[in-house]
C-alpha cells in the first residue's frame, strides 16, 4: 500500500480497542529473507506479551494479531520487500506498508498506533519519487535520503505500466498483432514510435507518445492525490520533455536524468535521482532553521522547545513548523478536553509517543515538518516549534 497523508490521517482516528504497530528492516535476497519472517513472527509474538500483559485475554490477543500471522508463511510477500516494513493492527484495521526506509525494530501497544517512524517518509526533508520511462516498462519508484524502492503498480489498474497497454488499442495493425500473439514484432512497433519512426498509422509517433504519458499522468496524479513531493523524470532525451508537456502533477522537478532506466542500477538511479532534489531540500530546511532562529531572537514567545507546549499547540492548530529527532520518543497522555499533558520517562499502560502526536498534527494541519537527527533540531532539544501566533 502507498503511504500518503491521507494514509497516515486515516492511522491516527481512533479505532475500538488496542491498537499495534509494528516496525522492522527488510532485506531482500538469500537467506536473509528468511531472517525477515523470523524477525517478523517474535514481533508479533512481543506485541502479543505486551497484550496480554495490559490485560487482554490471550485469545483475544491472538485474534487482533490473527490478519498478521499468515505473511510469516507468504514467501512472494517476503520476496518483494524494500527496505523496510511497517504494519499496522487494531480492531477492523490491518495494514502494511513497505517503504524505502530501514526502520528500527520496535512493536508498540498503546491506545493509539505509533506513526512517528513514518513521518520520516512523509517529512520535508528527504521523501522523493522517480518515474522511469521506457518502452517497455513504467516504474514509479518512492527514495529517501538513504534508499529507493519500486512502487508495486500491479493493482493500479489506472497507471497503464507501458506504451504497449494503450497503443495496442488505438493501432488497427498493433491490434492485430496483439491479437494473434506476436508480442515481438508489436514491441518493435513500440520502439519506433518511441524513436521517432512510423508505424501502420500515419499519426506522428510523438503524438502517439504523448497520449499514452497523458493516460500515464492521468494515472499518476491521481495515484499522487494529496502529495506534495517531489518528482524526478528518467529516460532518454526523446522521452523527458513530451512527459513534462502531458504534466500535471506540480512538483514535478524540471530537471531530469536523460537516460534509458535499464542502463541504471537501482543504487546508481537514487544517486541520481538524490543529486537532483537534495539541494531543494537543503534549501528548505535552512529556511526554516532562519525563520525558528530570527524568531527565537526577536519574537521568543513564537519559539519553544517545551514538549508540553509543543503538545497542546499542535493539537490546537498553532504550530507552524517543527523540527523533531528522529530517535527519540516522548511517553505520556495528552486529554484533548483540558489540554493537559503528562510525561513519563518511560512508556506506561496507555501511554503515546507525544513528539509523534505534535509531528502528525502539525503535518495534517498545513505546518511544515523535518525529521531529522537530534543535533540538528535548534538548540539540541528533542523537538523545536514555530507557532502561528
Amino acid at each position: 500500500m502507498l503511504l500518503s497523508r491521507t494514509e497516515l490521517e486515516e492511522l491516527t482516528r481512533p479505532y475500538n480497542g488496542k491498537h499495534v504497530s509494528i516496525y522492522m528492516p527488510t532485506r531482500k535476497a538469500g537467506d536473509e529473507i528468511l531472517e525477515n519472517r523470523v524477525r517478523f513472527k517474535n514481533l508479533l509474538d512481543e506485541a502479543e506479551e505486551q497484550l496480554v500483559a495490559d490485560g487482554m485475554r490471550r485469545p483475544e490477543a491472538e485474534q487482533l494479531l490473527s490478519p498478521a500471522r499468515p505473511l510469516m508463511e507468504d514467501e512472494v510477500f517476503w520476496q518483494r520487500q524494500d527496505s523496510g516494513l511497517a504494519v499496522f493492527l487494531a480492531e477492523g484495521l490491518a495494514r502494511k506498508y513497505q517503504l524505502p526506509l530501514a526502520f528500527e525494530e520496535l512493536a508498540v501497544v498503546s491506545d493509539r498506533f505509533h506513526v512517528k517512524p513514518l513521518l520520516q517518509v512523509l517529512s520535508n526533508n528527504g521523501r522523493f519519487y522517480v518515474l522511469a520511462l521506457s518502452q517497455h516498462e513504467t516504474r514509479l519508484l518512492q527514495g529517501t535520503r538513504h534508499r529507493i524502492g519500486e512502487i508495486d503498480l500491479d493493482d493500479r489498474e489506472q497507471v497503464p505500466r507501458s506504451i504497449v497497454d494503450i497503443l495496442k488499442w488505438e493501432d488497427p495493425e498493433m491490434r492485430l498483432q496483439h491479437a494473434t500473439g506476436t508480442e515481438s514484432t508489436l514491441h518493435q512497433g513500440v520502439a519506433a514510435v518511441f524513436h521517432g519512426h512510423g508505424v501502420a498509422s500515419q499519426d506522428d509517433p510523438k503524438e502517439k507518445v504523448l497520449r499514452y504519458f497523458q493516460r500515464l499522468d492521468e494515472g499518476i496524479s491521481d495515484l499522487l492525490a494529496d502529495d506534495d513531493a517531489p518528482l524526478v523524470l528518467v529516460g532518454d532525451d526523446f522521452l523527458l520533455p513530451l512527459y513534462r508537456e502531458a504534466n500535471s502533477y506540480p512538483p514535478l522537478i524540471e530537471e531530469g536524468v536523460a537516460v534509458q532506466p535499464e542502463q541504471l542500477s537501482v543504487e546508481a538511479l537514487h544517486r541520481r535521482a538524490w543529486s537532483i532534489v537534495h539541494p531543494l531540500f537543503e534549501q528548505a530546511q535552512e529556511r526554516a532553521r532562519d525563520v525558528h532562529n530570527h524568531l527565537h531572537a526577536t519574537e521568543s514567545e513564537r519559539t519553544s522547545n517545551d514538549a508540553e507546549e509543543i503538545v497542546r499547540a499542535a493539537y490546537f492548530e498553532r504550530v507552524e513548523g517543527l523540527f523533531v529527532a528522529a530517535d527519540k520518543q516522548q511517553w505520556g497522555t495528552f486529554d484533548p478536553e483540558t489540554g493537559e499533558v503528562t510525561l513519563h520517562d518511560e512508556q506506561q499502560p496507555g501511554d503515546r509517543d507525544l513528539l509523534g502526536l505534535a509531528a502528525v498534527h502539525t503535518m495534517l494541519n498545513e505546518g511544515w515538518l523535518f525529521v531529522v537527527d537530534r543535533e540538528q533540531v535548534p538548540n539540541g532539544a528533542p523537538a523545536a516549534a514555530v507557532f502561528r501566533y
